[in-house]
């Protein structure tokens, strides 16, 4: 006899519903100067605004402006976008790329449920690690994986709050294809376990996967949020500057039935995502939202509920609310001096790099390791073990060692200009009239008038 899930009729209903109302994504060029409007028209469904906002990140697009609407079974929003230069688009195929990563055959972005080990995936095996971070801590993973003869294709590593996160894609260093031996599989996992944990690790250090394929920065987010990065415990943080610090605001707004949210910090790449990513994890809808990051800071507010369609309805909630949002636009905030890395990839390539970066008493951030080709191309932000900026002397010691035609110092124009600190800002006073008669105009929502 069959068991009847209604999780599993929802999800066919869903699907159903997308087939028969597939999003529609129009591309205009036209009527801004300065930036190309995209707008995303969808049934509405929970996640619909992740989506949206992980693809135009995907593309690498900048999002100078939004106004997001989602009330009732439709969801319309309105991106202001430009490339990586801050030019306007010029792809024809923008709308059909966007459309094809929305409609019924895209990949669910939704959270995958997760377990312990590795996963071998058609090219390569994915490993996920969480622990304490510490000075030579990655130099110390790269050098386990290199003995257990794994190659590291790519990796992303993030830390915040004294932990750190990494999602780390490796293969055989002789074949080439994933590894898939469960003794051999057990052995990384055990040998990796153990130099996360260290002696010092107060909480649980772990490898882990998910079921099935994640984004990688949500995946990294889920982690570190599941790791409770966003509690900042005096003995162990050592905090960026007071000055780079995300400003969050939470208030309910009692006679629309909203949590509205406040953000302002500097602005940088994917920093909606980072946001939209942390409101959606911690089961929170976004109904509407406007976006202002024309400048060097960003703006965003956001009219949120939880998924039963209550406010947020304690201080403790309140807080943790904010917690989480700080922390989530932290751990990818770019802190030290950014190296980046590009040669012949090899073998044990990673562990002879950080290796180095150790032995000079540099300690990394946050890191980016891709393989292009048979090239290399790997980005690290490294700080002194102190977490201070370091000496140029030693910067130069350590291009001389590695080699200074492949290791280059780049400036990060996001560390620049931080914010001075003001009085509170909501985006509600600066903003609300003239966002919710664009809107309006646009028939994204109903007058509040």
């Amino acid at each position: 006899m069959d068991c009847w899930s209604p999780l599993a009729v929802d999800d066919e209903y869903e699907k159903l519903v997308i087939r028969m109302n597939p999003p529609r994504v129009t591309v205009d060029n036209a009527s801004s100067r300065k930036t190309t409007l995209i707008k995303v028209d969808s049934a509405n469904r929970r996640g619909s605004l992740l989506e949206v906002v992980q693809v135009l990140t995907d593309l690498d697009l900048l999002i100078r402006r939004a106004y997001i609407s989602s009330d009732g079974e439709w969801f319309m929003d309105v991106f202001h976008v430009t490339d990586q230069h801050g030019n306007k688009l010029s792809e024809d195929d923008v709308a059909e790329r966007i459309q094809q990563s929305l409609g019924p055959r895209a990949h669910s972005f939704r959270s995958l449920r997760r377990s312990v080990g590795v996963q071998a995936a058609k090219e390569n095996t994915t490993i996920e690690l969480t622990g304490r971070d510490r000075p030579g801590l990655l130099s110390e993973i790269f050098a386990v994986l290199a003995d257990l003869k794994c190659n590291v294709v790519a990796a992303e590593v993030w830390t915040h709050n004294s932990r750190m996160a990494s999602v780390v894609y490796i293969t055989d260093d002789t074949t080439g294809l994933p590894i898939d031996d469960p003794d051999r599989l057990a052995k990384i996992k055990q040998l990796l376990l153990y130099v996360l944990k260290g002696d010092r690790d107060k909480r649980s250090a772990n490898t882990a996967v998910s079921v099935g394929s994640t984004h990688k920065a949500r995946r990294l987010h889920q982690m570190m949020y599941a790791d409770r990065d966003y509690d900042m415990d005096a003995a162990d943080f050592v905090s960026t500057s007071d000055r780079r610090k995300p400003f969050v605001t939470v208030e309910n707004c009692a006679d629309k039935g909203y949590t509205v949210v406040n953000l302002r910090s500097p602005d940088r790449p994917k920093l909606l995502f980072d946001a939209v990513c942390t409101l959606t994890d911690m089961q929170y809808v976004v109904y509407h939202a406007t976006i202002i990051a024309e400048g060097s800071e960003a703006y965003q507010e956001y009219f949120i509920r939880h998924v039963d369609g209550s406010p947020i309805s304690s201080e403790a909630e309140r807080q943790r609310v904010i917690n989480c949002l700080e922390a989530a636009i932290r751990r990818r905030t770019s802190e030290g001096v950014r190296l980046e890395l590009c040669s012949d990839d090899r073998v044990g390539l990673l562990s002879d790099v950080t290796r180095i970066f150790r032995e000079n008493g540099l300690t990394v951030t946050r890191a980016e390791v891709t393989t292009r080709g048979s090239q290399a191309v790997n980005v690290f932000y490294v700080t002194d073990a102190s977490g201070y900026p370091v000496k140029s002397e030693t910067i130069e010691a350590v291009r001389k060692e590695i080699g200074s035609t492949v290791l280059h110092v780049k400036d990060d124009v996001y560390s620049k200009s931080p914010p001075q600190e003001r009085g509170i800002f909501s985006l509600g006073n600066l903003f609300r009239t003239r966002s919710e008669k664009f809107l309006y105009n646009l028939g994204l929502i109903k007058s509040y008038s």
